[in-house]
C-alpha cells in the first residue's frame, strides 16, 4: 500500500490512461510496453486475475484451478487485500519491483509531474534502493488472513533465546535473560520436574503467539513485593488478546529456571 501511494503521487493523467479506477494497473501496463520486466509482470497479473474471475463464476471452482496449477506452480488463494494490491504484490514476489521502480525513476518525465516523489532526484532513487531488500526475500510461505501477528512463533523465539543463552553470560545486566527453563530432575527419576514444565509453559506464554499479541516487553524491571523486602528484578510484558489486555511480571530467577527453594 505504501509503495502504491508513492507510485500514484502526482501521476500524470496521460499515464493513468482510461483505467481511472485502477491507476496502478494503467501505470504498469504503460511501463510494460517499453520495459520487458514490467511486461512479464503484466502477463502474470492478467493470468492471476483470470483465475480469480473463473473461480468467482464457478461455484465449485477448485477443479479449474487444479487444471491450471498442474502446468505451473501452485497458485495460492488470493485474499481481497492481495487482489487489491495485486500489481505491486506480484512484482514483489517475482523480485522485480525494485527494477520496475528504478526504470520508472529513470524515465519519470514520461509519467510524473515535476513535483512528484519519483521525479525527485533524491527521493526517487532512494525508494528504488529501499525496495532491493524486500525483493531479495523468498516469499515461499505467505501469511493467510488468520495471522494477525507479525513476529515468529513462540517456539522459534524460545529456540533463538536458548541459542543466545549458550554464547552470552546469564548474569549480565545489559542482556535480557534467555527465555528458557533448565530441566531439573529428581535424584531417583529421570522424568522432568512438574514445576520446571509448568514454568517453561508460563515463560513460553510471555512470547507472541496465536492467541495473544505482545505489545511491550522490558527486562530488569524492579518490583517490591513487601515493604521489608528488597526490590526484585524481573521481566515486564504487556499482552493483548481478543478480549482484554494483560500485564505480566516474572522474576528473573523464574525466567532463568534458577528459582530453587526461594519463596
Amino acid at each position: 500500500g505504501v509503495v502504491e501511494a508513492c507510485l500514484l503521487h502526482m501521476l500524470k493523467r496521460r499515464a493513468a490512461g482510461f483505467l481511472r479506477t485502477d491507476k496502478v494497473a494503467a501505470l504498469f501496463t504503460k511501463v510494460g510496453k517499453t520495459c520487458p520486466v514490467a511486461g512479464d509482470v503484466c502477463k502474470k497479473v492478467q493470468e492471476l486475475q483470470q483465475k480469480v474471475e473463473s473461480r468467482k463464476n464457478q461455484p465449485s471452482g477448485q477443479e479449474p484451478l487444479k487444471r491450471q496449477g498442474s502446468t505451473t506452480s501452485k497458485t495460492p488463494v488470493l485474499t481481497p487485500q492481495a487482489i487489491k494490491h495485486i500489481w505491486v504484490r506480484t512484482a514483489l514476489i517475482e523480485k522485480v519491483l525494485d527494477k520496475i521502480v528504478q526504470y520508472i525513476v529513470d524515465n519519470c518525465s514520461k509519467y510524473y509531474e515535476k513535483e512528484a516523489l519519483l521525479a525527485d532526484p533524491v527521493c526517487g532513487p532512494i525508494l528504488a534502493s529501499l525496495l532491493v531488500g524486500p525483493c531479495a526475500l523468498e516469499y515461499t510461505k505467505l501469511k493467510t488472513a488468520d495471522h494477525y501477528w507479525t513476529d515468529p512463533s513462540a517456539d522459534e523465539l524460545v529456540q533463538r533465546h536458548r541459542i543466545q543463552g549458550v554464547h552470552g553470560r546469564q548474569d549480565s545486566p545489559s542482556k535480557r535473560p534467555a527465555l528458557g527453563i533448565r530441566k531439573r530432575h529428581s535424584s531417583g527419576s529421570t522424568s522432568e520436574d512438574p514445576f520446571a514444565a509448568s514454568a517453561r509453559e508460563y515463560v513460553e506464554s510471555l512470547h507472541q503467539n496465536s492467541r495473544t499479541h505482545l505489545l511491550y516487553g522490558k527486562n530488569n524491571v524492579l518490583v517490591q513485593p513487601k515493604d521489608d523486602l528488597e526490590a526484585i528484578p524481573g521481566y515486564l510484558s504487556l499482552h493483548q488478546s481478543a478480549d482484554n489486555l494483560t500485564l505480566k511480571w516474572t522474576p528473573n530467577q523464574l525466567m532463568n529456571g534458577t528459582l530453587g527453594d526461594s519463596e
